[in-house]
């Protein structure tokens, strides 16, 4: 593909969108047409992200009203949207409606929880609102680009930071077969995974030196990583989810266990996983333990394994801004438009973060 692919994000005053606006500036086939955010509007982007400053001099938010001046009839267009659950479908609805008109080749990934399942009944059950946009359930796939090779649809909704980490670890172990149906995952994300806008659990000195619990076996995410596990595997098993909030800014560690059916040895299980993702560039299996400073700010994830023969423990650390969110929803793009998936997202982790 030689011409270049405009890009559209929505919402992009947020991390997540600033994640984006950094990801699009080198990309080389994504050129940057929009950073939309109504509350940002003709604002610097530098205002706001000033480590972008030299990447996008001199580049405005704009409107969600005015995105669609930026780009010219017939365009092939890249649309990320990084607006808040609730608020993205509805927005995505508007824009897809209006590229129609514009003759535009639109292409959607979503990192909100919007289109992250295909029965609105199911998604308003857990989020507890009403859905922006019921309509376009069915043109939306989720799941972990590792775990799809086909997509059927035009758009994808890429599943949550936590999901993301879990999925990774958890559907080659299931995969395999060697365990009992019970996965008890505990995970633990950064301070960027509650979003831009200050609360109580991200407020500095509550969170600095600390480390919490909160909704375990109770967290939205659970059913969500169940449900994506067992469409990735083929087999039906039960998720115990904890989540931890961690005294950093960036990543999410997870650990999952699970009752070995049979005595497995570390260099068996380690198989699985090298096997699972030997064609995935993004999926490293290391012979140590994961460390979030290997990966933060890159879109690898790498996944350690350590076994007594009975028990079984699968380790997986992302960055939760990058792979988890930004970083994912780019390599969903780039297959999208029948692109390398690892096209602008081959940057190494800087390390020492």
């Amino acid at each position: 593909m030689n011409t270049s692919i405009k890009a559209i994000i929505i919402g992009a005053n947020g991390y997540v969108g600033g994640e984006l606006l950094r990801l699009i500036a080198d990309h080389p086939k994504f050129e940057l047409a929009a950073a939309v955010s109504n509350s940002c509007a003709n604002q610097l982007v530098s205002e706001t992200f000033g480590h972008l400053s030299q990447a996008l001099s001199g580049t405005q938010f704009v409107s969600r009203k005015d995105w669609l001046s930026k780009v010219e009839d017939g365009s092939n267009v890249a649309l990320f949207s990084a607006a808040p659950h609730g608020v993205s479908a509805g927005a995505i609805a508007t824009a897809i409606t209006a590229g129609e008109e514009k003759n535009l080749t639109l292409r959607v990934v979503d990192s909100s929880a919007d289109f992250r399942y295909p029965e609105q009944s199911a998604w308003e059950s857990i989020y507890g609102v009403k859905h922006g946009a019921p309509e376009l359930l069915s043109h939306f796939t989720c799941a972990v680009p590792e775990h799809l090779n086909t997509i059927s649809t035009a758009h994808i909704g890429h599943p949550g930071c936590f999901a993301t980490a879990s999925l990774l670890a958890t559907v080659p172990l299931m995969q395999s077969d060697l365990t009992e149906p019970n996965i008890f995952i505990s995970g633990i994300t950064g301070s960027t995974g509650s979003g831009r806008s200050p609360q109580a659990g991200t407020h500095h000195p509550e969170r600095n030196s600390n480390l919490y619990a909160y909704k375990p076996l109770d967290h939205r995410h659970s059913p969500e990583i169940a449900r994506l596990a067992s469409a990735a595997s083929g087999r039906e098993s039960t998720v115990h989810f904890v989540p931890h909030s961690g005294p950093f800014a960036r990543g999410i560690h997870v650990t999952v266990q699970a009752k070995a059916k049979v005595t497995v040895s570390e260099d068996q299980l380690r198989d699985v996983y090298v096997n699972a993702y030997k064609n995935s560039p993004f999926v490293e299996v290391v012979s140590t333990t994961p460390k979030l400073k290997n990966v933060v700010a890159s879109n690898m994830c790498h996944i350690g394994v350590a076994t007594d023969g009975d028990s079984i423990v699968v380790m997986s650390a992302i960055d939760n801004l990058v792979k988890g969110a930004a970083g994912g929803a780019v390599q969903w793009m780039n297959r999208l438009w029948n692109l390398p998936e690892t096209t602008g997202l081959t940057a190494a982790a800087p390390g020492w973060t």
